[in-house]
């Protein structure tokens, strides 16, 4: 009898696989043996990890081997909880324990609104540039997506309302409405507000990725997805410790009504049981000693120096090339538009050769847009080589106009 071939094998949903170009990119930089300036990633800058006091907490920690290396409950650690409802009304989130679901970080949050709430087929509307990886797991789903374009304040939401109307209106609403990944744009009120009213008259799930909130370093902050559809809305906030600690926690929590929340511990129990109780305490105990709230304000300013940093930078490095790009007032990320015959995906190895590493535009894109702009990180590098990556990034734009 013949051997039936893997691709007859694999389940119908495993077309929807596709990865992430993002993390396939820690791969690649692992290999390369001369000196890159990291601006693909979008990691905390390390010498902001606050180590010396994770080692004082895991040292505590491991004294008490008898619950914390144990198994955990599924909402979350009780300790860590406690510590979450404390912090977040601080910070303008108001948090029912029931509403309240900690998560093997972000990454799971968006999984488990797409296993509950996706069914193969259903239409779904994304930013365009959106995450990568929020889209990957859309698709893992079978969700149909339709992208919206956006500007300077965030997702085009007359382009939504024309969506629904063209194809009906979406089963689930992903977005990045705060410092948005990858362009680092804000969806402004006006809009926030008029979302939650067509997402209320189309009686839509409303998915709200915000991983970047807590890291506003300009302007005033806005009311979340969440706040503003109290009531009104079913909004899922998805949020992490990975960007604001360290994404090697693996530790997020996700907010949304009691009865979703009491579904997803259901859907948990059959993946993972449980975020790593020692990763839990560990943040748990930084929370509940006072020690995030110093950090967050040391985080925001130094995020706000690297992004002046890494505009002065472009302005003086491509200055004449046309070039532009976005500013963000929190996150991670700026956009960088290049001059449309310089496409990013050719420039990418010449690059990477030169020593500079980004993410290209089209990896934004379910249809392979933004063929002639870049994602640049200016989180994990400081001032200094940030400029030297925009030489870099220079010289090789350089090469791909010679050849």
């Amino acid at each position: 009898m013949p051997t039936a071939s893997l691709t007859t094998l694999y389940a119908s949903r495993a077309d929807g696989i596709t990865g992430s170009v993002i993390d396939a990119s820690t791969s690649l930089l692992q290999r390369q043996t001369h000196d890159i300036v990291r601006m693909a990633m979008g990691s905390p800058a390390r010498e902001a990890i606050p180590s010396a006091i994770f080692g004082d907490l895991l040292a505590e920690l491991s004294a008490d081997c008898s619950s914390v290396f144990d198994y955990g409950p599924t909402e979350g650690d009780r300790e860590l909880r406690r510590a979450l409802l404390d912090f977040l009304p601080l910070h303008g989130t108001r948090v029912d324990p029931d509403e309240l679901l900690v998560t093997s970080g972000g990454m799971q949050g968006l999984d488990l609104v797409c296993k509950l709430f996706v069914d193969p087929g259903d239409l779904v509307t994304v930013e365009a540039p959106t995450y990568t990886n929020g889209a990957a797991t859309i698709s893992g789903y079978e969700g149909r997506m339709v992208e919206i374009p956006g500007d300077a304040d965030g997702m085009d939401i007359d382009a939504l309302a024309c969506v629904a109307d063209d194809e009906g209106p979406p089963k689930l609403i992903y977005t990045i409405p705060t410092f948005q990944n990858p362009a680092g744009t804000t969806l402004s009120l006006d809009r926030r507000e008029r979302l939650v009213e067509l997402a209320e008259g189309w009686g839509a799930v409303v998915l709200e990725d915000d991983p970047y909130g807590l890291l506003r370093f300009e302007g005033e902050p806005l009311p979340t997805l969440r706040e503003l559809g109290a009531g009104r809305v079913r909004v899922i906030g998805v949020r992490t410790f990975s960007k604001i600690l360290a994404p090697g926690l693996r530790v997020g929590w996700l907010e949304a009504e009691p009865e979703i929340v009491a579904r997803m511990i259901d859907a948990r129990q059959a993946m993972d049981t449980c975020t790593s109780p020692p990763m839990q305490r560990l943040v748990a105990r930084f929370l509940a000693r006072g020690h995030l709230d110093d950090h967050l304000v040391a985080l925001r300013g130094e995020y706000r120096r690297r992004k002046a940093a890494l505009q002065e930078a472009l302005a003086d490095e491509l200055a004449g090339l046309g070039a532009t790009w976005t500013n963000p007032h929190g996150g991670f990320f700026l956009w960088l538009d290049l001059p449309p015959e310089i496409e990013t995906e050719a420039l990418f190895p010449l690059a990477l050769e030169e020593g500079v590493a980004f993410i290209p535009g089209p990896a934004f894109s379910i249809g392979g847009r933004f063929s002639n702009a870049l994602r640049l990180a200016f989180s994990a590098e400081p001032p200094e080589r940030a400029r030297e990556g925009v030489r870099r990034l220079a010289r090789a734009i350089q090469r791909l106009r010679s050849a």
